[in-house]
């Protein structure tokens, strides 16, 4: 059992409490686009979409996160009416049907806040407020938690930007910066959720560091998201190009964060990444 020195105040998403700490919770991938990279084109249409959200809600799933643009390497962005029209209809769908709480994957402001209209608790923003001058604001007078995930450049050239002097040091550093714009705006400290963006401008050895090292952001004292599931180093360590044989390998990639201090896991293979959860948990938090 290792010692968590964070003194997080627990989150509270809909009817649920959040107690960090205690255990892993699992995010669900609700990708609504032709060309996600692992899963574009599955879940796009309404039937499709509910019908995975229904397995994710049985295997025990605790966030549904729904997006509507891809950010896979070299995406390029789609139009604001577009990624309204994707996530929208869905968001209003599953809020009607279930109980789960429901992220809304974007960088835009209007998407968010539409969004959060339509019956989503929380914004998961890959650009960490870099995109939108306007999501800090936006987010403050939504008053919902917010994931603010690390990145450099975009998803079209972010893996052109895997240069660093100190991979966990000019994170934090982004972290603390953005988190102090953040405040500024008005959002709250214990509202944040950081997310190092695995996979997100950096390379495979990269990615395996700040696995082994999420600890070092304890000083931040925020919750961590973590993201492996089905990534490219995954694949180049298994050497699997096919993202959806490589279950087995997020399972490994999971169990580590877990206990390294992930918080909370965002995955496409639900059913089996709680089981994972549910056992890193016994072994490592109680």
């Amino acid at each position: 059992m290792t010692v968590d020195p964070r003194q997080l105040t627990p989150l509270i998403l809909s009817d649920r409490t959040f107690n960090w700490g205690e255990r892993t919770y699992v995010m669900g991938i609700l990708n609504v686009t032709p060309d996600s990279f692992s899963d574009g084109g599955e879940f796009n249409q309404l039937e499709a979409a509910i019908a995975q959200v229904e397995r994710m809600v049985a295997a025990g799933v605790d966030i549904v996160d729904v997006g509507g643009q891809s950010t896979r390497p070299g995406a390029e962005q789609i139009s604001l009416d577009e990624e309204l029209a994707r996530v929208i209809p869905i968001i209003q769908a599953v809020r009607s049907r279930f109980d789960v709480p429901i992220s809304i994957d974007t960088s835009r402001a209007a998407i968010a806040g539409a969004a959060v209209t339509a019956g989503a608790n929380l914004v998961n923003d890959i650009s960490g407020g870099t995109f939108d001058e306007q999501m800090y604001a936006t987010v403050a007078q939504l008053s919902v938690p917010y994931v603010l995930m690390h990145i450099r450049g975009t998803p079209a050239t972010m893996q052109t930007r895997t240069s660093y002097q100190n991979l966990i040091a000019e994170i934090s550093t982004f972290f603390a910066d953005r988190l102090e714009l953040a405040a500024q705006a008005g959002i709250a400290q214990e509202r944040i959720i950081l997310d190092p963006g695995i996979g997100f401008a950096k390379t495979t050895e990269q990615n395996i560091e700040l696995l082994r090292r999420l600890r070092e952001f304890d000083p931040l004292n925020a919750p961590l998201l973590i993201g492996p599931s089905r990534k490219s180093f995954i694949g180049h360590i298994l050497e699997q190009p096919n993202p959806k044989e490589r279950v087995w390998g997020t399972a490994a990639a999971c169990a580590t964060a877990i206990a390294t201090r992930a918080d909370i896991l965002r995955v496409h293979d639900v059913a089996e990444m709680v089981q994972v959860c549910r056992v890193s948990d016994r072994l490592w938090r109680s």
